[in-house]
């Protein structure tokens, strides 16, 4: 029974540890759209958004395949 407990908690620990990380890029695409938009208003360089583009994609990748683990 002590067996059955220790799985559930260290799979519980290790759902929490994914959707953390869900959330840390998930703020850090937050920022990038900040900042996209404020390089848009500034009238900034076309490389500045096509790297923050890229920067997001990267980050939403990385969350897909995240949210894939928790459904395994």
């Amino acid at each position: 029974m002590a067996d059955g407990r220790d799985e559930l908690i260290e799979a519980q620990k290790a759902v929490i540890g994914i959707l953390f990380e869900v959330v840390k890029l998930m703020q850090k695409n937050s920022d990038l759209d900040g900042r996209y938009i404020g390089a848009l208003a500034d009238g900034g360089p076309r490389e500045d958004l096509g790297a923050i583009e890229a920067e997001r994609r990267a980050n939403s990748e990385a969350i897909a395949g995240l949210l894939a683990r928790l459904e395994d």
